[in-house]
């Protein structure tokens, strides 16, 4: 009964279980704001590249 009772005292996995289930957490933020914010990031790289096209290169 007493080794029984020690598995559910057991706790020297779940720091691992966190730290995995934090960094899911994180990464599916992330993937969350980069699809909200892409086509308004894309746009301004276009609207850069766009300028910087036109614009005649420095002398050196």
């Amino acid at each position: 009964m007493k080794n029984i009772m020690k598995l559910f005292h057991d706790e020297s996995g779940q720091t691992m279980v966190e730290y995995g289930l934090l960094i899911a957490l994180i990464s599916i933020a992330v993937i969350a704001v980069l699809v909200a914010l892409g086509p308004r990031i894309a746009g301004f790289f276009q609207a850069v590249d766009s300028q910087l096209a036109g614009s005649t290169p420095p002398v050196v």
